[in-house]
């Protein structure tokens, strides 16, 4: 479904990927974990159109979509949830989610769609009157992923969905992010720091270091990966232990 193949992708003169290449499968949730300033966000910006490779090639469902603007995406079938949620604060939660629908294909059936939404965050419906600003942070990440869904997306892209959020609140939300893809078919692919709950989540992930992608396996074998355990879980067995 997504191809992504030897990219590199700056800010002005300063270089944050080198060489990014990865897949994500039809179906699959696909997670990219790694330390702050590793890269993440850039690869999730450039997939959503909002940053340019300056080399390399990127594809989706056969598409061609190294220079396609951001605003073509969810034509296309991609919708992004983007870090720190990006809401319009002083529109109803209503009015945000039909936001996600303004493409052609989703705008048709935005009723249903928001019915749907509506049953995978209850809470939504309850608030749909409510000024998306006033929201607590776990409702605001709702709404943002909601907002997402309305544009029926085949490829859901996720930055940083546990930011800011209590452990209960971020294991829900994984929990919700794995229905929607058993229940709709919906491909994810999240970049997340909390290494344990995104694997966990993750039928297959790849770790970034430094703008380059160090490994990449199943997220099972990964989590159990001693690389993994010392360097994101603290999990490592001291150098003299038996």
């Amino acid at each position: 479904m997504l191809e992504v193949k030897g990219i590199d992708v700056y800010y002005g003169d300063l270089q944050a990927l080198w060489g990014v290449s990865l897949t994500v499968q039809s179906g699959e949730i696909v997670a990219l974990v790694g330390p702050n300033g590793a890269g993440k966000s850039t690869l999730i910006k450039a997939i959503a159109g909002i940053l340019k490779p300056a080399r390399g090639t990127m594809t989706f469902d056969g598409q061609q979509l190294d220079r396609r603007p951001p605003h073509a995406m969810p034509q296309m079938g991609i919708a992004m949830v983007p870090e720190g949620r990006r809401l319009f604060a002083e529109m109803s939660v209503l009015e945000n989610l039909e936001m996600g629908a303004y493409n052609s294909r989703a705008r048709k059936v935005k009723d249903d769609t928001a019915a749907w939404v509506h049953t995978v965050f209850p809470v939504l419906k309850e608030r749909k009157r409510q000024a998306a600003g006033t929201l607590s942070g776990g409702e605001q990440q709702m709404l943002a992923i909601g907002r997402a869904l309305m544009s029926l997306p085949k490829l859901l892209l996720i930055d940083e969905v546990s930011l800011g959020l209590s452990p209960l609140l971020s294991q829900n939300l994984f929990r919700v992010i794995e229905e929607i893809r058993d229940s709709r078919g919906i491909t994810v692919f999240l970049v997340e720091q909390n290494v344990r709950m995104a694997l966990a989540a993750a039928d297959r992930g790849y770790i970034i270091e430094n703008g380059r992608v160090v490994s990449e396996d199943k997220a099972s074998a990964l989590l159990n990966s001693e690389h993994i355990k010392e360097a994101y879980m603290g999990l490592g067995i001291a150098k003299g232990e038996a």
